[in-house]
Order: C-alpha cells, then sequence, then structure tokens
C-alpha cells in the first residue's frame, strides 16, 4: 500500500508499505476513508521542526475509515462498522491515564522513570496517510454511514476543540475574538455561534479564510495587515472581548489586549518555537483567566452527535479533497493559505 512517511528534516515521502495484519486481541485494521493534513503536520515538516514526531513514522492523525477486522476481544465495534478515531487514545492504566491525564501518556512526556506507554497515532507511531492502518479498539467511535468521509475525518480537530471551548463556557450573548482563521480557528467560531454568542470576529491574513470565516458564523472577518485590530474590537466589543482565541502560535500579548477585564483566554495555537514576551502588568490588571488545552481528552464521544447533527457548517471548513499521491500538493496549498482544511483520500489497492 502506499504511504506518506516522514523522514526527517523536513522530508515526507510516499513509499511502499506493507498492509498491517490484527496481531492482538484489542486490535481493529481499519481502511481508510479520509485523512486530514493538520498544522500539526506542517509543523513537523518545518527545519527546524516546530512539533516533535518518530522519523520512519506514516503520518496522518486526522482520520475516518471502516473496520476490517479485529481482535478476538473486540467487542465495540464489528467489520463493516464506519468509524472515528482518537489517535491520542493513551494507554488507559498508566498513573497518567488512571489519574485523568491520557494526554500525558507517550513520548511528550516520557522519562526514565516513567518511559510512556502510548504513542500519537500517526505522529509518534504509524497513522492513516496509507490505505490501511491499525489501531486500539478504545480509540474507535462509531459514527452514522450517511456522513461523508471529508467530514467525518474532521472529528480530531473538532475533539480538540470542543474540549477547549468546555473550559470557556461561552454563554449566550457574549462576545468572542478568534485570532486566526484556519480550520481550528473557523470550528471554535462555528462552535461559539452555536453556543449563542452575539458576535464573533476573526482575525486572519488571508481573504480565502476570511470569507470562509463569514459562512462559519463570524459577524466580522478583519485583516490584521491592512486593518487595526484592536480599534475594531474596541469599536465592536466595548472595553474588550469576553473570550479571546490564541489559534496561531505567538500571539498571546494581543490576546489579552483585545480580552476585557475579567475576560477569558484561550492560548490553542501550538507551536514549539514560539516564546511571546506576556505583558505582565496587563494581565494582573485586567484580572485575566488564561486557558491552555492540548488534545481532545474526554470529548470523543460526543463527536458522532454533535457531527451527524449538522448543528455545525463543517462544509466550509473542507476546501480540498485530493488523493493521497498528492499529499505534497495539499501541503503546498496550506502552506501558501491557498486552502483551509485538506482531505486525502487513499487510492484503492
Amino acid at each position: 500500500m502506499l504511504a506518506a512517511v516522514f523522514e526527517g528534516n523536513g522530508k515526507l515521502v510516499l513509499e511502499e508499505r506493507e498492509k498491517p495484519r490484527v496481531a492482538k486481541a484489542t486490535d481493529v485494521l481499519l481502511k481508510v476513508q479520509g485523512v486530514g493534513i493538520c498544522g500539526t503536520d506542517l509543523h513537523i515538516l518545518q527545519c527546524p521542526p516546530a512539533h516533535p514526531a518518530t522519523v520512519g513514522a506514516i503520518l496522518g492523525h486526522e482520520f475516518t475509515g471502516e473496520v476490517v477486522e479485529t481482535g478476538s476481544a473486540v467487542t465495540e465495534v464489528r467489520p463493516g462498522d464506519r468509524v472515528l478515531v482518537d489517535p491520542h487514545p493513551g494507554c488507559g492504566v498508566c498513573e497518567e491515564c488512571r489519574s485523568g491525564h491520557p494526554d500525558r501518556c507517550g513520548p511528550l512526556y516520557a522519562s526514565a522513570s516513567a518511559p510512556g506507554h502510548c504513542a500519537t497515532i500517526g505522529i509518534f507511531s504509524d497513522g492513516a496517510m496509507t490505505s490501511y492502518t491499525l489501531i486500539p479498539a478504545h480509540a474507535v467511535y462509531r459514527i452514522d454511514p450517511s456522513v461523508p468521509p471529508h467530514i467525518a475525518a474532521l472529528a480530531e480537530p473538532l475533539a480538540c476543540v470542543v474540549s477547549a471551548a468546555d473550559k470557556l463556557k461561552v454563554q449566550p450573548g457574549e462576545n468572542a475574538v478568534v485570532l486566526g482563521g484556519g480550520p481550528i480557528g473557523l470550528l471554535f467560531t462555528s462552535l461559539f455561534k452555536a453556543s449563542g454568542a452575539a458576535k464573533v470576529i476573526v482575525s486572519e491574513i488571508s481573504p480565502y479564510r476570511r470569507k470562509a470565516a463569514i459562512a462559519c458564523g463570524a459577524t466580522q472577518a478583519v485583516d490584521p495587515t491592512e486593518e487595526n485590530l484592536s480599534a475594531i474590537v474596541s469599536r465592536e466589543m466595548p472595553g474588550g472581548a469576553d473570550v479571546v482565541v490564541e489559534a496561531v502560535g505567538p500571539l498571546l500579548p494581543l490576546a489579552i489586549e483585545l480580552v476585557h477585564s475579567s475576560g477569558r483566554v484561550l492560548q490553542f495555537g501550538h507551536d514549539e518555537l514560539a516564546r511571546p514576551a506576556v505583558p505582565v502588568a496587563e494581565l494582573l490588571r485586567k484580572e485575566i483567566t488564561i486557558f491552555g488545552s492540548f488534545i481532545g481528552k474526554f470529548s470523543f464521544h460526543k463527536l458522532p452527535r454533535i457531527i451527524a447533527s449538522g448543528v455545525l457548517p463543517l462544509e466550509h471548513i473542507v476546501s480540498h479533497r485530493l488523493p493521497l499521491s498528492r499529499v505534497q500538493e495539499g501541503i503546498d496549498l496550506l502552506r501558501r493559505g491557498q486552502a483551509i482544511k485538506v482531505v486525502l483520500h487513499p487510492e484503492a489497492y
């Protein structure tokens, strides 16, 4: 089968790999039907990298597919089921997992005393930029087969956003600013509007993504290189926004500037190289609450219902659908800001 393999130093190559086989009683063999290219994949492929990954691993952690075969102990799904996949499932038995922190199970938190048990699928272990992939049974969630694969492939980023938004608890009538109009920023925009936000301003330099932001529910989409974002927020949201989401990486100081006193800021943009200078005095004067959010822990069980309901305009977020053989084209489109979410569909082998 064809596979997109990370070779280190910014290199992603297409090569032939053997189809994996069920080896454990808890294994699920999945035929991949759609896999998204994530901003994390772009960070992995930077030089120097802005996110770690295992050299030699097949990338692809945002995916959906059909169950082909299961191990003898698997009862949750059976062949033919369409499923979503949590690529950060945790092992379920280590101290971090048992204390409610599956996000800390794995290489990012490994040490000599706590080596880590679970590897994020598609980053630290083989993922879904290929035709078939092997996953643990506790990572899969059945979804209505009527949901198109390119929409179901949004499950992982949506899980991350749902988990993060639960910390912010946006109330009807509140105002929000979203810094960044990529897939994550658009998912936050959609979710805030569905939660009853009065105004949502999205800051995004790409005209293509600004148009998508309006389609996803933004009341205004601002180009910060051409317009005074601070002045616009002050005019539209006197005193500042109740909630500001940083979905880029280095813009935490700007988020602090734009938020209302006693407001909430969410740092979501993940860039290992970002080291922004934080305006501590302003943070203190405003008595701001700052949240960080990593993966979509404990939110995947909600996704089959959210996605199938149609309450979020997810069709505006997937801009391109390409065969796996054109993965580099998809990466280039994203780097140039000419795409929002690219979903790959592996060729039939």
